[in-house]
């Protein structure tokens, strides 16, 4: 694989990777309510995911699951349903500013690493969107595989990247903004994993095609 198209894979995924999805939301909202440990956990389960989902496309499974109905729509409406639990989730969250004497007691290191993966691997879109979009950088004249372990580890380098720039957002946050601010953060990152439940819900393997 030249450099050029290297290049050009980082700034794409860079580009779709930058706007506020799930875990985007679960990162900020980590960063802010438990603190840049209990985030960094969330973002190696984010990350996992990816790696999984692009391990999965080389295996053939998007197109498994762009093919099966059945598999596509139960995928979907888990994913949905575990987006309307984390939006209830954070919808609840208590806030206190580090001020006040905050301690990171909402959510463990381990919790936020399978949640954040949950949601990776819950989303077919993820999926579908790997399936249809790597196989345009795969150079056929040469070995498949390490090209796809290539573009795995950018891949999840790069959304690692992004989170963490959401996830240091959210501590900023914290330090500034009084708790009712916060509060409000968290429930707009909520009132977003709502709509993106909504969406996915209403999402149909047509758009991907």
């Amino acid at each position: 694989m030249d450099v050029s198209t290297l290049l050009l894979y980082v700034v794409a995924v860079s580009a779709v990777m930058m706007t506020p999805g799930p875990s985007m939301l679960l990162a900020l909202s980590n960063g802010a309510s438990n603190g840049m440990r209990v985030a960094s956990f969330g973002i190696a389960g984010a990350a996992l995911s990816d790696l999984l989902l692009i391990g999965a496309v080389g295996c053939g499974l998007g197109a498994l699951l762009q093919a099966s109905e059945q598999l596509f729509s139960l995928v979907k409406w888990v994913g949905a349903v575990y987006l309307l639990y984390l939006a209830w989730v954070l919808w609840r969250a208590p806030t206190r500013m580090i001020s006040e004497g905050y301690k990171p007691t909402v959510a463990t290191g381990r919790a936020a690493f399978f949640r954040a993966l949950i949601v990776g691997l819950s989303n077919p879109k993820g999926l579908l969107f790997f399936a249809a979009f790597l196989p345009q950088f795969i150079q056929p004249a040469e070995s498949v595989a390490p090209q796809y372990v290539l573009l795995a580890i950018i891949s999840a380098s790069i959304d690692c990247i992004m989170m963490l720039a959401y996830a240091l957002g959210g501590r900023l946050a914290m330090r500034r903004f009084s708790a009712r601010v916060m509060q409000w953060i968290n429930r707009s990152c909520a009132g977003m994993l709502v709509l993106l439940a909504l969406g996915l819900s209403l999402y149909r393997r047509q758009q991907s095609q």
